[in-house]
């Protein structure tokens, strides 16, 4: 089977190994974040909507799971906000009832934790992992350029009555830019923030490829570790580069397709050669061939050269 909706197994920094399932088309989000990875966003939406028929991403789950890979996580993500699909709630419980062994993540910017019909339909998952990366309105929106209508308080009051109705564990994701979000006057308010919302992590996260805008630079490692000295609380943790070895021995049970395997991974994470080997359990060398059969493009960074293709969805 050719997947149209999952991706991967990545290797995530925050989750391990990790299935992607992304139901939403590509970009469609209800933020244009200066830093995503993905690129500019193409439509800015509020509204949620079933994008595709749900069969197609249950049929696509059942025919990888049924092979029992090894998994840390099945993650919710991809290139555009999950809870914008109305199907993510029938996913979840399908996965949990089905293939309750695995355990089910969410990645979401947080922006519609207000509404109570998202946050029923998350109450399954076993993490969710919000994005907060300024209190402070004027900040929030040079950051995340959000739809209208999304004030900052709006997101902190949605996560904050979530915390009271979910039983699994909130890792809330701080992304930092430096000079941006690192003032006094910010992690205050952050801190604040956090202290309303009593997430089980913190994670200070930064670039980790390029980003949509040019002046968005990552924070070092010496950075992270001040500024979480500096917030002054449990569970706030700097979030390390991933294990590029693979160090576990575990195998990744191949697809169908191996074209389509290292396609999909790099139309939603842009990676390095070891990246890709680690991620697929392909050796270098067949990797090599299937980046030039797929057409992957090169970019480079402060850590050499790395390949994407564009999601044509």
């Amino acid at each position: 089977m050719r997947y149209s909706h999952l991706f991967g197994p990545v290797l995530s920094r925050r989750l391990g190994r990790s299935l992607g399932v992304d139901l939403v088309p590509y970009k469609v989000c209800s933020f244009d974040c200066v830093y995503c990875e993905c690129g500019d966003t193409t439509k800015v939406a509020l509204g949620r909507e079933d994008f595709f028929p749900v069969e197609e991403v249950l049929d696509e789950l059942e025919d990888y799971l049924s092979r029992a890979p090894v998994l840390d996580f099945i993650t919710f993500s991809g290139s555009g906000e999950p809870t914008l699909s109305l199907s993510i709630g029938t996913c979840i419980r399908f996965l949990k009832e089905r293939f309750p062994s695995y355990r089910v993540a969410v990645l979401t910017n947080g922006t519609l934790l207000g509404k109570e019909n998202v946050r029923n339909d998350l109450l399954d998952a076993d993490i969710i992992l919000p994005t907060l990366s300024s209190a402070i309105e004027e900040t929030y929106h040079r950051i995340h350029r959000p739809a209208p209508g999304l004030p900052v308080e709006l997101i902190i009051s949605g996560i904050e009555q979530f915390r009271k109705e979910f039983g699994g564990e909130i890792w809330l994701e701080i992304f930092i830019i430096p000079g941006i979000n690192t003032t006094k006057t910010e992690l205050e308010a952050l801190r604040k923030a956090i202290r309303r919302i009593r997430p089980d992590r913190v994670q200070l996260n930064t670039l980790d490829r390029p980003g949509t805008e040019s002046w968005v630079i990552p924070a070092s490692p010496g950075e992270l570790l001040k500024i979480r000295d500096m917030l002054g609380l449990a569970g706030v943790e700097a979030v390390e580069r991933a294990n590029q070895g693979n160090s576990s021995g575990r195998s990744i049970p191949a697809w169908t397709d191996s074209e389509m395997m290292v396609y999909t991974l790099l139309t939603r994470k842009p990676s390095t050669l070891e990246d890709i080997s680690d991620a697929t359990g392909l050796n270098r060398r067949e990797v090599r061939k299937i980046l030039r059969a797929v057409g992957a493009q090169e970019g480079t960074d402060e850590r050499g050269l790395f390949y994407w293709c564009p999601l044509e969805r």
